[in-house]
């Protein structure tokens, strides 16, 4: 298991780990390697990784190792051509080269969200929308992401930490098991998204300390985390087993939200297929989440 805390060597053990993962999954025949000998572990070794990238054994053994700071993008694009990553792990690579310079060391100061953003918000009267940052905590919500999230921000992890965090609720609250009706799903984007800010950010001491509670509070946590997974456009569908509306089904977009330099902030968006019976069911926790007008002659005191 990988030491999460901050340490002096940065973020060594995340390109490491990293690039080692993604050896393991490239085989011999894959590359067009003749396979010879008996292999220990699989995928490719060191020595033909460094042939097929053109670069010595003993540069590419450093570079695993999690020396990639200086490293030049032409070689790094050759690294990722001979691994076969994909576009999202490509950028991750060049996100953890970026973090390693001196310059990028610092953490920038967090600040509350613009209240313009609260108004964007309540403006999306059929979608549930929130704003997190990138731990996944909920910086901010409409009303109607409040009553979808409603089991999230009553329950004792949000209570206990006194924030909500979709990620520590997802796998330390057992509520959410039943919330989540594709649980694993929605866990694996939530890891492989939290692994990929984790890696922009190295130096974030909050991002580490959440890490090693989950990593050492879940199994199902550490699993996933240990797989390196990487995700940086979370979309699809998210299907919600709600104590008042029942089984409903979204689509859901991530966006990043531009709002301070330096941290992310991500605006997640749920809609309902127009004229479905789950936009019938949001159009309800819209109605309960809404406030109720006073009635016509109540009391002051009712009127407020």
């Amino acid at each position: 298991m990988s030491d999460h805390r901050l340490s002096p060597s940065g973020n060594r053990a995340d390109v490491r780990e990293f690039l080692v993962s993604r050896r393991a999954r490239i085989s011999p025949d894959q590359v067009a390697l003749p396979v010879s000998g008996q292999r220990r572990v699989p995928g490719l070794r060191r020595e033909e990784v460094a042939m097929l990238a053109g670069v010595s054994v003993d540069w590419y053994t450093r570079l695993e190792k999690g020396h990639i700071r200086g490293v030049s993008q032409t070689v790094l694009d050759a690294v990722a051509r001979v691994l076969q990553l994909d576009d999202e792990e490509r950028s991750y690579l060049f996100d953890l080269a970026h973090a390693a310079r001196p310059a990028n060391r610092t953490v920038a100061a967090a600040s509350p969200l613009p209240s313009t953003v609260q108004w964007l918000l309540d403006s999306m009267t059929l979608s549930a929308a929130l704003v997190t940052d990138e731990r996944h905590d909920v910086l901010a919500a409409n009303s109607l992401a409040r009553a979808l999230y409603a089991p999230m921000f009553s329950s004792a992890t949000t209570r206990e930490s006194g924030r909500p965090n979709l990620v520590r609720y997802h796998f330390l609250d057992p509520g959410a098991r039943d919330f989540y009706g594709n649980w694993n799903l929605t866990g694996d984007m939530l890891v492989a998204s939290l692994r990929t800010e984790a890696g922009r950010s190295p130096h974030d001491i909050e991002t580490r300390e959440l890490v090693g509670e989950l990593t050492t509070a879940s199994a199902g946590f550490r699993a996933r985390w240990n797989t390196h997974n990487i995700l940086l456009h979370a979309r699809g569908t998210k299907i919600f087993r709600h104590p008042e509306a029942g089984r409903l089904s979204v689509s859901y977009h991530s966006l990043g939200l531009p709002v301070s330099v330096g941290l992310a902030r991500q605006m997640c968006v749920c809609t309902a297929e127009p004229g479905s019976a789950d936009e019938d069911k949001l159009t309800l926790l819209a109605s309960l989440a809404a406030p109720h007008p006073p009635r016509a002659g109540a009391p002051a005191d009712q009127r407020r």
